[in-house]
């Protein structure tokens, strides 16, 4: 509804207002090595989606020693029904985990990130491990968000479908929603993982 001031991460369970929070941790791309946050809109076949990346991107304060590419994709579903959607998380890179506001130091311990989503009601999501100390790093094999998935084959991918203001338990994606980082909306962590796995 506004811009969130906080950036200490908090439980997105049980809160008043909606978030949407791939990884909700203190960003900070003032750092001339880190990349900024892109985001834009786009199409995957006869959807319209709006993405947002940030592509490694640094920590507070202005930090650049390690850097984050993850993204958030939410595409339009009126297909199914008006004002449907899918929420899409995909991670490629997960090396820091707080901000020195947070606690942490050198990107680790203090407070770290919490992910999911909220409607600002009952209906809400956070990823196990969120607010827990190295849980969604790489070098974490178990919980490390780049080694798992959700409703999809590709690991780093996390999908949500809303339908009729609720999240259902969706299917497997159609192959067509690896194809939006081909419609330019900027560099792309799904198509960065395929390459890196290709190689």
């Amino acid at each position: 509804n506004s811009p969130l001031s906080t950036f200490t991460p908090f439980g997105l369970l049980n809160n008043s207002f909606p978030i949407i929070a791939p990884f909700f941790a203190d960003v900070d791309t003032r750092n001339s090595v880190s990349d900024v946050v892109r985001y834009g809109t786009g199409s995957i076949g006869s959807r319209n989606v709006f993405g947002v990346n940030w592509i490694n991107v640094g920590y507070f304060n202005t930090q650049s020693d390690k850097l984050n590419s993850f993204q958030l994709i939410l595409t339009d579903r009126s297909d199914t029904g008006a004002g449907n959607f899918d929420i899409q998380f995909n991670y490629d890179q997960i090396l820091w985990e707080t901000g020195s506001a947070s606690g942490g130091v050198n990107g680790f311990g203090g407070t770290p990130a919490a992910a999911g989503y909220t409607d600002g009601g009952a209906n809400d999501f956070e990823f196990a491990g969120s607010r827990v100390t190295r849980s969604f790093l790489d070098s974490n094999l178990a919980s490390g968000l780049i080694h798992g998935s959700r409703n999809s084959n590709v690991l780093g991918q996390y999908n949500f479908e809303v339908r009729n203001g609720q999240v259902i338990n969706p299917t497997v994606p159609e192959p067509e929603t690896l194809a939006l980082f081909g419609v330019g909306l900027l560099a792309a962590v799904a198509a960065g993982r395929r390459k890196s796995k290709a190689s």
